[in-house]
């Protein structure tokens, strides 16, 4: 049985009080939270900052086997880096779910990281401010930060030894839907640039979302001034390829959200690839799904797709 989001489970412990302006440090066997390697998104305070900042709040919840690291009070957003031991120059930037109420940064960030290493991938993983947490016009918040992060990934691609323009994003269910408008929205004026590598551009070479929420009716952000976190309404002839999998008996996201936005491509002749899955539930990841299962190897099957996109846009740009 997949996690159900839609209550906190019980049993979560502390792992570590850190100051409401640096990354706090969670540790539990093998889970750490920031990795040996991050860097914060923001040289100062983050955008759009309350006089009070969040307290971290860095715990793990769940039942053997599926006990992970959660992530709420995110005060200092950070991108964590996870290189593989033979990189091939991809890039790719998870950003991990949780309802917007937390982020499941193991099983949809480190186990990412696990999962495509092997590939050759570079992954980053982005711990992202969540907006229910005090920040003004919080709507913007997570957009603010995978936009920095796109950015600052690729202003350093030659430190990361990657390609910058083989960056691509990996959304799962609610970071699905910051995935999909960062496929959507990439050049929106969300924050006053900070310094040279905002002049970048933060559009993803192709987006993956995985059991994901794809608007923001769903998520409560979808209205007035928040329209842009509509991306299946939102989706243009000039976003980027679109890799998706759904599993048919969600629970928690209904098969219509990824089943827009796959239509939305169509119509925009998008390049798109879907994969709806009998079962699976929500929350698999790239780890959870037992073998067997339909889907089980959707992590491969995404790889294999990023190797036909960057090649076919490639030829294109030659």
């Amino acid at each position: 049985m997949m996690l159900d989001r839609r209550a906190i489970l019980g049993g979560a412990f502390s792992l570590a009080a850190a100051s409401a302006v640096g990354p706090a440090l969670a540790q539990a066997a093998t889970t750490q939270w920031p990795p040996a390697e991050y860097v914060a998104l923001w040289p100062d305070r983050p955008p759009n900052a309350p006089k009070i900042l969040p307290k971290p709040n860095f715990t793990m919840n769940g039942t053997a086997p599926r006990r992970e690291l959660w992530l709420r009070g995110v005060a200092q957003p950070v991108v964590g880096v996870f290189r593989p031991a033979n990189p091939d120059g991809r890039a790719l930037l998870s950003i991990p779910g949780g309802g917007y109420q937390f982020i499941s940064v193991e099983n949809e960030g480190i186990n990412v990281a696990k999962t495509f290493n092997p590939f050759g991938v570079t992954v980053f993983v982005l711990g992202y401010r969540l907006p229910g947490e005090g920040w003004i016009d919080s709507q913007d918040v997570p957009l603010q930060d995978a936009q920095r992060a796109m950015r600052l990934i690729r202003a350093n691609a030659g430190r990361y030894g990657i390609r910058a323009e083989t960056l691509g994003v990996v959304g799962f269910s609610a970071g699905g839907l910051l995935a999909a408008s960062i496929a959507t929205a990439w050049d929106d004026p969300v924050y006053k640039g900070v310094d040279a590598a905002d002049q970048g551009s933060a559009r993803p070479a192709y987006a993956g979302l995985v059991y994901p929420v794809t608007s923001g009716d769903l998520m409560r952000v979808g209205t007035g001034p928040a329209a842009r976190f509509d991306p299946a309404r939102r989706l243009r002839g000039n976003a980027p390829p679109l890799f998706i999998v759904h599993a048919l008996d969600d629970p928690i996201v209904p098969f219509s959200e990824p089943m827009n936005m796959l239509v939305a491509a169509r119509e925009a002749k998008v390049p798109v690839e879907a994969h709806f899955l009998q079962e699976g539930g929500h929350g698999f990841g790239p780890s959870y799904l037992a073998p067997g299962l339909p889907g089980a190897e959707w992590p491969e099957v995404f790889d294999r797709w990023i190797k036909r996109t960057l090649a076919a846009q490639k030829t294109s740009a030659d």
